[in-house]
Protein backbone atom coordinates (compact mmCIF):
# COMPACT_ATOMS: atom_id res chain seq x y z
CA UNK A 1 0.00 0.00 0.00
CA UNK A 2 1.26 3.46 -1.03
CA UNK A 3 0.43 5.59 2.33
CA UNK A 4 -0.78 9.53 1.76
CA UNK A 5 -0.10 9.54 -2.12
CA UNK A 6 -1.95 12.75 -3.27
CA UNK A 7 1.16 14.44 -3.43
CA UNK A 8 2.45 12.22 -5.58
CA UNK A 9 0.37 14.34 -8.66
CA UNK A 10 1.20 17.97 -7.38
CA UNK A 11 3.47 18.78 -10.46
CA UNK A 12 0.86 17.54 -12.92
CA UNK A 13 -2.50 19.16 -11.14
CA UNK A 14 0.47 22.83 -11.18
CA UNK A 15 0.66 21.91 -14.60
CA UNK A 16 -2.80 21.75 -15.35
CA UNK A 17 -4.12 24.93 -13.36
CA UNK A 18 -1.08 26.73 -16.09
CA UNK A 19 -3.39 25.20 -18.84
CA UNK A 20 -6.23 26.90 -17.40
CA UNK A 21 -3.98 30.65 -16.80
CA UNK A 22 -2.76 30.28 -20.50
CA UNK A 23 -5.90 29.58 -22.02
CA UNK A 24 -7.94 31.92 -20.39
CA UNK A 25 -9.27 35.03 -22.70
CA UNK A 26 -6.73 37.86 -23.33
CA UNK A 27 -7.38 41.29 -25.20
CA UNK A 28 -7.38 40.89 -28.58
CA UNK A 29 -5.84 37.13 -28.45
CA UNK A 30 -2.41 38.17 -27.95
CA UNK A 31 -0.70 36.28 -25.47
CA UNK A 32 2.17 38.20 -23.38
CA UNK A 33 1.90 35.66 -20.13
CA UNK A 34 4.70 33.76 -19.00
CA UNK A 35 4.52 30.65 -16.62
CA UNK A 36 6.60 28.78 -14.15
CA UNK A 37 6.48 26.30 -11.76
CA UNK A 38 9.12 26.96 -8.60
CA UNK A 39 10.67 23.10 -7.73
CA UNK A 40 10.79 22.10 -4.33
CA UNK A 41 14.12 22.92 -3.59
CA UNK A 42 13.76 26.32 -5.59
CA UNK A 43 10.98 27.62 -2.92
CA UNK A 44 14.04 27.35 0.09
CA UNK A 45 16.05 30.33 -2.06
CA UNK A 46 12.49 31.77 -3.05
CA UNK A 47 12.02 32.36 1.11
CA UNK A 48 15.17 34.12 1.85
CA UNK A 49 14.64 36.43 -1.24
CA UNK A 50 11.42 37.61 0.66
CA UNK A 51 13.22 37.50 4.29
CA UNK A 52 15.49 39.67 2.48
CA UNK A 53 13.50 41.87 0.37
CA UNK A 54 11.16 42.55 4.07
CA UNK A 55 14.47 43.28 6.04
CA UNK A 56 15.67 45.83 3.59
CA UNK A 57 11.71 47.39 3.60
CA UNK A 58 11.43 47.55 6.64
CA UNK A 59 8.36 46.85 9.12
CA UNK A 60 5.61 47.37 6.52
CA UNK A 61 6.87 44.67 4.24
CA UNK A 62 6.96 42.20 7.30
CA UNK A 63 4.21 40.52 5.35
CA UNK A 64 6.86 39.26 2.88
CA UNK A 65 8.62 37.35 6.61
CA UNK A 66 4.50 35.98 7.11
CA UNK A 67 4.71 34.73 3.05
CA UNK A 68 8.13 33.28 3.18
CA UNK A 69 6.88 30.19 5.70
CA UNK A 70 4.21 29.48 3.41
CA UNK A 71 6.03 29.36 0.76
CA UNK A 72 8.48 27.02 2.47
CA UNK A 73 5.72 25.21 3.61
CA UNK A 74 3.85 24.77 0.18
CA UNK A 75 3.74 22.07 -1.77
CA UNK A 76 4.17 23.80 -5.21
CA UNK A 77 5.18 27.21 -6.24
CA UNK A 78 3.02 28.52 -9.64
CA UNK A 79 4.70 32.13 -10.66
CA UNK A 80 2.62 33.43 -13.38
CA UNK A 81 3.35 36.95 -15.16
CA UNK A 82 3.60 39.36 -17.93
CA UNK A 83 6.36 39.76 -19.99
CA UNK A 84 7.39 42.38 -22.86
CA UNK A 85 3.29 43.04 -22.84
CA UNK A 86 2.57 44.91 -25.95
CA UNK A 87 -0.62 46.99 -26.02
CA UNK A 88 -4.09 46.87 -27.38
CA UNK A 89 -3.90 49.56 -29.69
CA UNK A 90 -7.26 50.79 -28.46
CA UNK A 91 -6.17 54.31 -27.19
CA UNK A 92 -8.57 53.85 -23.95
CA UNK A 93 -6.57 55.98 -21.58
CA UNK A 94 -7.13 53.67 -18.91
CA UNK A 95 -3.18 53.45 -18.83
CA UNK A 96 -3.08 57.40 -17.76
CA UNK A 97 -1.63 58.34 -21.39
CA UNK A 98 -4.02 59.69 -24.02
CA UNK A 99 -2.48 57.11 -26.67
CA UNK A 100 -0.96 53.94 -26.63
CA UNK A 101 2.25 54.98 -28.21
CA UNK A 102 2.51 57.86 -25.80
CA UNK A 103 2.72 55.20 -23.17
CA UNK A 104 5.38 53.32 -24.76
CA UNK A 105 7.55 56.24 -25.37
CA UNK A 106 6.91 56.52 -21.67
CA UNK A 107 9.86 56.38 -19.68
CA UNK A 108 9.91 52.79 -17.98
CA UNK A 109 10.53 52.62 -14.23
CA UNK A 110 11.34 49.41 -12.50
CA UNK A 111 10.55 49.03 -8.42
CA UNK A 112 9.29 45.75 -7.98
CA UNK A 113 7.89 45.53 -11.00
CA UNK A 114 8.88 47.85 -14.61
CA UNK A 115 5.45 49.79 -16.09
CA UNK A 116 3.70 51.59 -17.44
CA UNK A 117 1.99 48.17 -19.03
CA UNK A 118 -0.88 48.50 -21.49
CA UNK A 119 -4.00 48.12 -18.59
CA UNK A 120 -5.52 45.92 -20.51
CA UNK A 121 -2.55 43.45 -20.51
CA UNK A 122 -2.78 44.01 -16.82
CA UNK A 123 -6.10 43.02 -16.58
CA UNK A 124 -5.31 39.95 -19.20
CA UNK A 125 -3.01 38.83 -16.11
CA UNK A 126 -5.55 39.67 -13.42
CA UNK A 127 -8.15 37.00 -15.76
CA UNK A 128 -5.22 34.28 -16.10
CA UNK A 129 -4.98 34.43 -11.86
CA UNK A 130 -8.39 34.10 -11.83
CA UNK A 131 -8.70 31.42 -14.39
CA UNK A 132 -5.73 29.70 -12.50
CA UNK A 133 -7.04 29.98 -8.73
CA UNK A 134 -10.43 28.78 -9.47
CA UNK A 135 -8.79 25.61 -11.20
CA UNK A 136 -6.64 25.37 -7.98
CA UNK A 137 -10.25 24.76 -6.12
CA UNK A 138 -11.61 23.37 -8.30
CA UNK A 139 -8.75 20.22 -8.00
CA UNK A 140 -9.33 20.90 -4.15
CA UNK A 141 -5.39 22.76 -4.01
CA UNK A 142 -5.38 25.09 -1.51
CA UNK A 143 -4.07 28.11 -2.72
CA UNK A 144 -3.35 31.98 -2.38
CA UNK A 145 -2.34 34.77 -4.57
CA UNK A 146 1.24 36.66 -3.62
CA UNK A 147 2.57 39.56 -4.54
CA UNK A 148 5.52 39.39 -1.80
CA UNK A 149 6.79 35.66 -3.72
CA UNK A 150 6.06 37.18 -7.20
CA UNK A 151 8.07 40.13 -7.08
CA UNK A 152 10.56 38.04 -4.58
CA UNK A 153 11.08 35.69 -7.88
CA UNK A 154 11.82 38.36 -10.18
CA UNK A 155 14.53 40.24 -8.02
CA UNK A 156 15.83 36.62 -7.69
CA UNK A 157 15.37 35.95 -11.20
CA UNK A 158 13.47 32.69 -11.45
CA UNK A 159 11.17 34.17 -13.72
CA UNK A 160 11.49 36.55 -16.75
CA UNK A 161 8.66 39.07 -16.28
CA UNK A 162 7.92 42.34 -15.76
CA UNK A 163 5.33 41.67 -13.40
CA UNK A 164 4.46 38.41 -11.92
CA UNK A 165 2.68 36.89 -8.89
CA UNK A 166 3.21 33.60 -7.09
CA UNK A 167 0.29 30.84 -6.32
CA UNK A 168 1.58 28.46 -3.49
CA UNK A 169 -0.15 25.14 -4.04
CA UNK A 170 -0.67 23.08 -0.56
CA UNK A 171 -2.71 19.67 -0.21
CA UNK A 172 -3.09 19.01 3.95
CA UNK A 173 -5.42 18.63 6.18
CA UNK A 174 -5.66 22.27 7.21
CA UNK A 175 -5.31 25.33 4.96
CA UNK A 176 -2.23 26.96 5.65
CA UNK A 177 -3.21 30.28 3.87
CA UNK A 178 -5.85 30.51 6.04
CA UNK A 179 -5.48 31.56 9.79
CA UNK A 180 -2.18 33.81 8.73
CA UNK A 181 -2.09 37.05 10.56
CA UNK A 182 -1.32 40.01 9.66
CA UNK A 183 1.91 41.50 10.89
Amino acid sequence: MIENPELQCIYTLAQEILVAARTAPKAKGKDDIVTGIIEHDEQETLARFMEGMADERGEQFAFFKRDAVNIRDADAVLLIGLKNAGIAGLNCGACGYEKCEDMLKAQKVKTDFQGPQCSLKYLDLGIALGCAVARAKDLCLDNRIFYSAGTAAIRAQMIKADIAMAIPLSIKGKNIFFDRKWP
